[in-house]
């Protein structure tokens, strides 16, 4: 399985994968479109000269959940169709979503209570697929490879969501972009006992290992370098950056060898007897018994049934304003322990790690209809429905109403500590602390763009050259800059470009150990509309120390 070559001729064929589903071969190979041999299967992409990419969408890396394979593990692509090594099929058209759902707090259809969002190329049950974006002109034939894990709360998103194309472009050669869909709301994280028994709890989460041991076996015919891959993910692509790293207690070796996670979305992992109250609603909507039943209907219906569940659950424990109510939870196989446990316990793999988060984390998750501490109060016990009076009175002597013009602004201070600020100092502190090169731990502030959740996103994602979207085109080029390097060399100074500040890494701030409580003067890179530097890390403190003692009543 060399590097991918340019086509010629014509084959005209149907496949049939092993699920029943038909897929349609290349009817007319394209004379020059990237082709690429993968062993088992060929396929075709297409070539964007313009912008220098190659294009090789929808590939599939595991069978169709469906069915019987619903809440089991992903079968592997290779041992589970029947394609032809000989054939040629497309991978010139971006294939369907997995199915979304939303938060009934962000919900946008009240008059039905089981429509579900649809995405711009529409849905399939059979999504587990991933598009690699392979640069024209390859500086070498085997690349550093980023792979995108796409965040949406585990409920929303696609291999679109954050588009690789500006990246690839900006690199001049120089790397290679995969990005990857997995199973979303009820199809990939619906808990219980009997899903336990009868299958697997964090499917979604098991899809995203499989898509990196796709890669680990077939990158190489793109002109990957297995060895060479980061793995990059935005708020629950953070989070998921963040399963992959603790992924069953980190005692083998990994997929990857570097991750990059931004703004990390660590919800509350749901414990058992939420889950079982998750289980039970999905059966209760679906009139259904068992597990059995839920994999016999239809995908439309258990579409609905995964946005009913959000909608007839909200607001309670474990449910609150602004999270999602499906989501990673500890198994006991894949996730033994919270994250937040199991980065204290140095339960996690030791890779270079880049973390970083917005300004304005909580704004978008809290509720500005809530007008007093009472409300908000109300809102926060069905947050963390485990946390007594004491939890409540210390949060509220960290967060006085008096420090904010309104308990909006004081609700989403608190929040976004808790859910994204904290996590970045809960692993960079760590990684210091137990990684082999401490030096290759970094961590970034933005308060550039909107200044919210995901602000970093479009100086760093856009399916246009030269990142149009972000109202600052030299920001941009730096950011772009740093990723890249970083990528290539797991430091984002060396292939930095000359109008980028030196990003000093995060223990070079302190010194001894990085223990909570201990790593005043740590470094972290503070990006702004009007500067870039270095600052103490302003997660440091009492506030993420409180959270952080606290992991067993928030859940995370």
């Amino acid at each position: 399985m060399g590097f991918y070559t340019r086509a010629y001729g014509a084959v005209a064929l149907l496949a049939t994968l092993a699920n029943g589903q038909s897929i349609q071969a290349v009817s007319n190979v394209t004379s020059g479109a990237p082709m690429v041999d993968l062993g088992y299967v060929k396929y075709q992409g297409v070539a964007n000269t313009t912008a220098g990419i190659n294009y090789f969408r929808g590939i599939q890396y595991a069978a169709s959940p469906s069915g019987a394979l619903r809440w089991q593990k992903p079968r592997p692509i290779e041992a589970s169709n029947n394609f032809s090594a000989g054939q040629v099929y497309n991978a010139a058209q971006i294939a369907p979503a997995c199915y979304n759902s939303q938060p009934k707090s962000t919900y946008t259809d009240p008059t039905n209570i089981n429509a579900f969002p649809h995405t711009a190329y529409g849905e399939s049950e059979d999504c587990l697929i991933l598009d690699v974006l392979a640069p024209c002109h390859p500086m070498s034939t085997s690349l550093p490879v980023v792979v995108q894990i796409h965040g949406g709360g585990y409920t929303q998103g696609s291999a679109q969501s954050y588009p690789g194309d500006a990246l690839v472009n900006a690199s001049n050669g120089g790397i290679i972009y995969v990005s990857m869909q997995y199973r979303l709301g009820i199809f990939g994280f619906l808990g219980g006992a009997e899903i336990a028994d009868n299958g697997v709890r964090n499917a979604g989460l098991l899809d995203q290992r499989s898509a990196l041991d796709w890669v680990q076996r077939n990158i190489r015919a793109f002109g990957g370098d297995p060895a060479k891959v980061t793995i990059w993910g935005g708020s629950a692509g953070g989070g998921s950056v963040t399963a992959q790293l603790i992924a069953g207690g980190a005692y083998d070796e990994p997929p990857f060898s570097a991750a990059i996670a931004e703004y990390p979305w660590w919800q509350q992992f749901l414990n058992q007897s939420e889950q079982e109250m998750q289980f039970n609603t999905a059966l209760r909507l679906s009139n259904c018994s068992s597990v059995t039943c839920l994999r016999s209907i239809d995908t439309l219906a258990l579409a609905a049934l995964s946005q009913g569940v959000e909608n007839s659950t909200y607001p309670t424990a474990g449910d609150g304003y602004g999270v999602y109510y499906f989501g990673p939870v500890v198994d006991g196989m894949f996730i033994k322990e919270l994250p937040s446990i199991a980065f204290s316990k140095g339960h996690f793999y030791d890779v270079p790690l880049l973390v970083d988060h917005d300004a304005y984390e909580g704004y978008i998750f809290s509720n500005m209809t809530q007008t007093n501490q009472m409300e908000e109060t109300t809102d926060a016990r069905e947050l963390f429905p485990f946390a007594g009076p004491a939890f409540f009175s210390r949060l509220y002597q960290l967060y006085p109403a008096s420090d904010y013009n309104s308990t909006f602004y004081q609700r989403q201070t608190w929040f976004g500590d808790y859910i994204i600020n904290c996590p970045t100092y809960i692993m960079a502190t760590n990684a210091v602390d137990r990684n082999t090169n401490s030096s290759a731990v970094f961590k970034l502030t933005f308060a550039a763009g909107s200044e919210l959740h995901g602000a970093t996103s479009t100086f760093l994602a856009s399916n246009i050259t030269g990142f149009p979207s972000a109202n600052n085109a030299t920001l941009a080029q730096i950011m772009a800059s740093y990723w890249i390097s970083f990528a290539t060399t797991y430091d984002p100074n060396p292939a930095r470009v000359a109008s980028a500040p030196f990003w000093p890494s995060y223990v070079s701030g302190g010194a001894g150990s990085a223990a909570v409580g201990e790593s005043v003067g740590f470094d972290t890179l503070a990006v702004t509309y009007t500067t870039i530097g270095p600052v103490a890390d302003p997660d440091v403190g009492a506030k993420c120390d409180f959270f952080y003692a606290h992991q067993y009543q928030v859940q995370n």
